[in-house]
């Protein structure tokens, strides 16, 4: 669940027609903030979900990662019942945590004082392992039961680690990704003191812009992406609809700056090296990369990572390696964007599809592969990767086979 929708298919088609989730803030008046826009998720009701009274001691990103991970476990076919439990396990992190009840508590022990104005519920309902916790209650998931917390790589983090439990032998089946609901005024508000955001708040749907030389910030966002993982054996034993196959991930770290990437992208060029060599694959086997690039300086030392690990194989018209930052219509939704983004690059392997980076009018020289401009290609694809790179100089790579 993004701003471009509720449910994977349905966000699937308007990734594939190029279309845009961003608009103005209604979360709350951001009239006085330099940004005022982002990416939320519209018209959000946990009703489906959850009973009222579940959701009124949840914040929001836990409300997300329960409809996220329900809606995973039904497309697995595992909602009624979780063949071994103790064989079951859940990882999904969040890069934020619970901004919108800390928030709306805070202004309440204003009003009230802390014995009215803090609820019994305010502590499980704003740390982010009450999201995993939540979905292992209701799924029956005995396994291990965590959250990552990585910044930008939380969601990718969560679902490689959680794939080398099951490659490990310690699991059959891993709940995995990561949600976020940071569209808040301390959300908002904190990198808008940073200047990281974008202010094109006129043209919202044109705000998110990577690669491009106009690009001034990236654009952020909420919503969840978990998924199912499960060893190849179980799966086929129980007739699981299998849409991709994870064979690469590596995870490590620029030890470089708090916020900014290493010089030319060397960490995530390592990243991607190590993640292709747990793949046991060539470099020029990949057919899609889908960026972390967020519409901000760092796209070009992505740019510069990739010619690293990719050499040839990425140079633009070759008909070699395709990349493209979906963030230019979904936004950055931080500790939920890893696993959005593998998810979509498995969907691009099942159906052939390759996704566009919109908003390229004015491409970055600096800036010089084939970002799949405008408009989603089709390409018969065998292997894709999906990057994270988070503040803290965290780094994550998974690779994808096609089923």
């Amino acid at each position: 669940m993004t701003p471009l929708g509720i449910g994977l298919e349905d966000n699937w088609r308007r990734l594939r027609a190029g279309e845009s989730g961003i608009g103005p803030i209604t979360r709350f008046d951001a009239s006085g903030y330099t940004t005022t826009i982002a990416g939320e998720v519209r018209d959000w009701d946990p009703a489906p979900w959850m009973p009222k009274k579940e959701v009124r001691r949840s914040d929001m990103f836990i409300q997300f990662a329960i409809a996220a991970g329900d809606m995973a476990m039904e497309m697995a076919g595992l909602r009624e019942k979780t063949p071994d439990p103790e064989r079951a396990g859940c990882y999904v992190g969040s890069g934020m945590g619970g901004l919108t009840t800390i928030e709306a508590t805070l202004e309440k022990v204003g009003t009230k004082g802390p014995r009215l104005g803090i609820s019994p519920y305010f502590t499980p309902g704003v740390i982010i392992n009450l999201a995993p916790g939540q979905l292992s209650i209701r799924y029956d998931l005995k396994g291990p039961n965590m959250s990552m917390v990585s910044a930008c790589s939380t969601g990718a983090h969560s679902v490689g680690e959680a794939a080398r439990l099951i490659e490990r032998g310690d699991m059959d089946i891993m709940v995995a990704g990561g949600t976020e609901s940071t569209v808040t005024q301390l959300g908002v508000g904190g990198f808008c003191a940073s200047r990281a955001l974008s202010t094109r708040n006129d043209e919202p749907t044109k705000a998110s812009r990577p690669f491009t030389a106009s690009r001034d910030g990236f654009v952020l966002s909420e919503g969840a992406a978990i998924m199912v993982l499960e060893s190849y054996e179980h799966a086929k034993a129980r007739g699981a609809n299998i849409i991709a196959e994870l064979v690469g991930y590596a995870a490590n770290s620029d030890a470089h700056h708090i916020t900014a990437p290493a010089p030319n992208g060397e960490g995530g060029a390592r990243c991607m090296k190590l993640a292709l060599k747990d793949a046991g694959i060539s470099p020029e086997q990949v057919g899609y990369i889908n960026a972390h690039a967020t519409s901000t300086d760092a796209d070009i030392l992505e740019t510069a990572a990739i010619r690293t690990v990719f050499g040839a194989h990425a140079d633009a018209g070759s008909g070699g390696l395709a990349v493209s930052s979906t963030k230019s219509m979904h936004g950055h939704l931080l500790g939920a964007t890893g696993s959005l983004e593998a998810a979509i690059a498995a969907l691009a392997l099942r159906d052939g599809v390759l996704p566009p980076t919109i908003n390229l009018d004015d491409p970055d020289p600096l800036c010089d592969l084939d970002y799949v401009p405008h408009t989603a290609r089709e390409a018969d694809i065998e292997y894709a990767m999906s990057n994270s790179f988070g503040f803290g100089g965290t780094n994550a790579s998974i690779v994808l086979r096609k089923a």
